[in-house]
Formats: structure tokens, C-alpha cells, sequence
């Protein structure tokens, strides 16, 4: 069974913020796929097929810093096996509606990420990138990620979302190595 996080903060304050991209993929996957999400005690999770595929979609109910919380009883639940997670996220390092998709690494910075990996002991899964550009220099990095994205950045944003949940599918029905090759290469105009 695959299990597909998307990253971010609960509440309707924080919904539209450059943090909250990876959960606005889930949602978006849960209405493209039929599989209705459902409020659980430790998220809003949806269950069904993609393909031939089971999967198991995950809007974490906690911070973004405690995700693990979250990803840890969940993974364990299912079948404690990695290889078939998959966290969708926010990157500063990306330029706006750029995606990259990557197996393993470090958290980046990323608190969400360091909190799963700490919970799981391993950095072992794959992640599927959402970028949300950089703060100008002097701003600061908390509030830039917690801020909605500008107006014109809307129309990327939607384009990686609706991209992103493709190269989703493609990771699920054949594989990382085809979805990286295809995907890591695309660029939003």
C-alpha cells in the first residue's frame, strides 16, 4: 500500500499559505482519484485504488513540526514498510510551480520533514517537492512560508498541484525512476 502525506498546517488560517502546498496536492488527488478523504483522530485520510494499487492519502492533523507524530503510527499501521511512503511538501529552494520528485536526503531545513524523520529513524522515502520560491532578503523565512502566495503566483501554483498529482499517479503505477525521469525535467511557464 502506498501512503501519500501532504505536508502542512491544520486550520482555515493557514489553508491557502506557501506551507500548506503539500496538503492542497492531497486534497486535489483525494477529488481526481475518488477517494474521499475522511476526519480521523490523527488526520483526514482517504483509502481506495489507483490502478491496480492501494493507497492511502493523509492530511496530518498536527503542526507541521510534529507531522511524525502523524506519519509514524500511521506507516506502522499499514505495513511499517517506507518504500511505499510518499510526502508531498513545500521547497524553498525551488523556484514557484517547480516540482522535483527525490528519494531520501535530509530535511532541507524543513521541520515537517525533520519531525518524520526523527519518528520513522530514517530519511528513507520519497518526497514529491512543491517550490514556493524564496523570501526576499530581510524577510523573514517563518512568516514567508506561513503567508499566502502572491496573486501571481496562483496560476503556477495551480498548474504544479494539478502536475503534481500526476507525477503522483506516475510514482504510484510505474514507479520513482520513470515519475523522476519524467517530472524532474518539467518546468511551469
Amino acid at each position: 500500500m502506498y501512503v501519500i502525506v501532504g505536508l502542512g498546517n491544520p486550520g482555515a488560517d493557514y489553508a491557502v499559505t506557501r506551507h500548506n502546498v503539500g496538503q492542497r496536492v492531497i486534497c486535489q488527488a483525494s477529488k481526481n482519484w475518488a477517494i474521499p478523504l475522511v476526519s480521523h483522530r490523527l488526520g483526514d485520510i482517504g483509502t481506495g485504488q489507483l490502478g491496480l494499487n492501494p493507497v492511502t492519502l493523509v492530511v496530518p492533523a498536527t503542526w507541521m513540526n510534529l507531522t511524525g507524530e502523524v506519519v509514524q503510527p500511521l506507516l506502522t499501521s499499514v505495513d511499517h514498510d517506507t518504500s511505499n511512503l510518499i510526502v508531498v511538501h513545500d521547497d524553498l529552494d525551488l523556484p514557484v510551480g517547480r516540482l522535483r520528485i527525490k528519494l531520501g536526503g535530509g530535511s532541507g531545513g524543513h521541520n515537517g520533514l525533520r519531525s518524520i524523520d526523527a519518528s520513522l529513524g530514517t530519511n528513507s522515502y520519497a518526497r514529491v517537492k512543491i517550490g514556493i520560491g524564496r523570501p526576499d532578503p530581510g524577510q523573514d523565512g517563518a512568516n514567508f512560508v506561513l503567508s499566502p502566495f502572491p496573486v501571481e503566483d496562483l496560476a503556477a501554483i495551480q498548474k504544479v498541484v494539478t502536475t503534481a498529482v500526476e507525477a503522483l499517479h506516475c510514482m504510484v503505477s510505474e514507479g520513482i525512476v520513470v515519475a523522476m525521469n519524467d517530472y524532474n525535467r518539467r518546468i511551469a511557464e
